[in-house]
This record gives structure tokens, sequence and C-alpha cells, in this order.
């Protein structure tokens, strides 16, 4: 639901490890300022770029998410793209929902940077440059943003459905039986341990962090907490990963994450390489950005999640795919996962039952988005500045998961809109 990047969870990792990675990555002991935006931007920038002048800075804000504020800084005597700098700074009180401190993806507490800093590492994210009290600097990626009307686009969803295939193919996660490894500064060895903090554990956190000041409140909390007992418990749905185990998910695919990359003309063996690749993608390459929400979870609901958002953020229930595009994606997903889980650049043939056995997990995990979302929406309307119907905007949500439920005990699909969409052929 944010529009901007990054991660956050918990767990272990040597000393001499957590120290390694807070020296690869530079801090800068300042602050950015929403009231005093421009000044406080170029303080930061010009510490990190102490040859650059004032008068040769330019920034331009991007539309802001609905937690985070995004800048580009450009220097006007440099290359307008490949030199420009996103400088993202956090909401107020966003730890609250995200684990600053913490990474998802190496367990280092040193949280998102770290995280960055490795999905760098394989290419999964812009070079992270530094990080400051309330934010992070790191590299522009050109290219243009995913609108809602871009998802229903087939070049775009083969696209969509490679990278993420790529990324729960190169990252992998630990099953719980494993044990942990100190190799997490080499990318190619690397892994992601879970611990307590997956995707069960951040939905723990967020209902422990709803509001009970008042009767209403806390009858609200007691009945999520409830909610939550079931979809761990009784659902099936915890550990339903189809075999894989765990992956690292993206877990925020909305459109505004995604940026369309333009398209480039290759020679020699860089032109087989990108035909290898595009046959995987289709003739569209895509980037995601805004990392803040990854953790492990199963594959799954990063997929069910991608496919709530079509709706776009007014959630308009006519725009979601129906069953045919679903395995589509679900089709090019597993080719690319399978590609680069076995580090291989060609297609790979997946059987129609794979692509059945998924498209039924996905399904499954359907009214989980709106459960998720829901609470993130309750907790962010005690906390944002940002103008915008957080309250409406959970009821819409958590209205999603309780039509799920209603249909998951028995209950006729076509009592809620969103149901009956879902099912169409």
């Amino acid at each position: 639901m944010a529009t901007v990047h990054c991660s956050g969870a918990s767990g272990y990792g040597s000393t001499s490890t957590q120290q390694a990675v807070q020296q690869k990555i530079k801090y800068i002991p300042l602050s950015y300022n929403p009231h005093n935006s421009q000044s406080s931007a170029t303080h930061l920038v010009l510490t990190l770029f102490p040859d650059w002048e004032v008068k040769d800075l330019r920034f331009v804000r991007f539309t802001d998410g609905i937690t985070n504020t995004l800048l580009k800084c450009v220097n006007t005597t440099k290359d307008q793209d490949e030199d420009a700098v996103l400088l993202r700074a956090y909401g107020r009180d966003t730890s609250i929902l995200i684990d600053r401190e913490r990474s998802s993806v190496t367990n280092i507490s040193l949280g998102e940077c770290a995280s960055h800093a490795l999905l760098s590492s394989y290419g999964l994210a812009p070079a992270l440059l530094a990080r400051f009290s309330n934010g992070l600097l790191y590299r522009f990626v050109a290219g243009n943003v995913c609108t809602v009307k871009d998802l229903s686009e087939r070049p775009i969803y083969l696209a969509i459905a490679n990278r993420l295939g790529e990324w729960h193919g190169v990252l992998p996660v630990y099953r719980a039986h494993q044990p942990p490894d100190d190799s997490i500064l080499d990318p190619h060895t690397a892994t992601i341990p879970i611990t307590e903090n997956n995707l069960w554990g951040v939905m723990q956190k967020w209902v422990g962090a709803l509001p009970s000041g008042t009767p209403a409140q806390a009858a609200r909390k007691q009945e999520l907490l409830g909610e939550l007992r079931f979809l761990s418990e009784e659902s099936g749905l915890k550990g339903m990963d189809g075999g894989v185990g765990l992956v690292f998910g993206h877990c925020d695919l909305l459109n505004g994450n995604v940026i369309i990359l333009p398209e480039e003309k290759k020679e020699g063996d860089d032109e087989l390489e990108e035909i290898k690749t595009r046959t995987l993608a289709g003739s569209k390459s895509v980037h995601f950005i805004d990392y803040e929400y990854g953790t492990p979870c199963e594959r799954a609901f990063d997929i069910a999640n991608h496919f709530s958002e079509w709706g776009g953020l007014e959630c308009d229930y006519n725009l979601l795919p129906p069953c045919f595009v679903r395995r589509e994606f679900i089709r090019a997903y597993l080719q690319s996962f399978h590609a680069n889980n076995r580090g291989e650049r060609s297609s790979v043939k997946v059987p129609e039952e794979e692509v059945e056995a998924l498209a039924a997990e996905v399904d499954a995990f359907r009214g989980l988005p709106g459960f998720y979302w829901g609470i993130w929406a309750l907790i962010q309307e005690t906390i944002s500045q940002i103008d915008f119907d957080y309250a409406a905007y959970a009821e819409i949500r958590l209205g999603e998961y309780f039509a799920w439920k209603d249909a998951f005990l028995g209950g006729k699909k076509g009592d809620h809109f969103r149901e009956t969409k879902w099912m169409e052929e």
C-alpha cells in the first residue's frame, strides 16, 4: 500500500557480520524535514556529494505515497537519470508498522539498509548510497511508473510475473528446520533465514499495535486477534508453500511500485541474452521499488496481493484479473522461478498441473491481503498526517477478508462482488 522503497524483520547474525554491513553503508547524521524540504534535502545531497554545487541542483517531488516522501535530485551538469539520486524519507511513526532496525533479507539488526544492499547485489534494487536518520539515498531507476491500467496489459503483467519469479527464485529462504548461515554478505551464497518475523509475525505485531483506548477499539482489537488465530491455526494457509518453503516476498506490489523499463537494443552476445530474458518476460522488462514491507512469506500471498492491487487504491473489483489471466501470469512466474532458481536463463517448460496447483494456492490466499492491509490502515488512521481516509479504506479491505472467510466456511461466493469477480473465467 505504500509507494516508495525497502524491508524489515528480526533475528540472529553475528556481531562481526552486523559491523561489516554497517561499515559498507555510509551514514549521514542529518534528517530530512518536510517543513523545510528544499534546504534539508540539499544539505543531505551535498553531504553525500561535497563536490556538487547548490546552483546545479534540481529537485522533483514524486507523487507522495500514503506513508513516505520521495524526491529525485538532479545535478544539471550531469546525466539526468544515471547520476540522479532518490531521497526517500519515512512517514511519521511508521516504525510501528515497519521494523526499520532489522532486516528481512539478511536478518541483521541494520534493517532495510542491509536488505536493500543485498537486493542490490543481486541486481534487484538500485545502488544504495547512504542512510540518514529518517531515510535513505539511492540511485534513480529510469523508466515509467506503472499505472493501474498498465497492470492489465499482457506484456506488462508477463514482465511482472517474470520479475517476481526472479525475486522468489534467486533469494532462497531457509526452511524452518534449517540452521542459520553467516554467509549473508556473499551474494552468491546468501539466504534468508526464517524467524518468527515472517508474514505471520508481521500481522501479529500489527494486530498487537492496534489502538484499544476506547471500548469499541478494544472490542475490534479482540475481534481481529481472533481472526488472526483463525487464519494461523484453522485456515490451512500458514505453511501452504507448494513444497518450496517460504520465499522473500515484496508484499507491496501495487502499480506504483513497478517501474516499466525503457526498451534497449542489444548487440551480439548481449542481444542473445536479452532474447532469452524476454522469452520469459514477454516484450517488456520491469523493476520493483519500495521494499519496506518485504518479508519471508508463502509465495501465493505475494501473488494474490499483487492481483488485489489491480483494482487500485479505489478497490475497483471490475479490474481484477480473471482466471485465465491469473493462470497465464502464474505460468510465466513459474517459468521464471525455476529458471532463476536453477541459475539458467532459458525458457523452462512448466507442467500444467503445477500451474493449477499454484493457482489453487493463490485462490486460497485471495482474502488475506484484505486482512493484512485492513489492519495496516487501522493503524495508519491513528498515526498518519497524510490526507487519506484510512478508516474507510480499512473497512473496504477487511470486508474483502470477511467475504472470503464466509465463502471459505461454505457461504455463497456471490454474496460479495469481489468474490464473484474473482471467480470469473
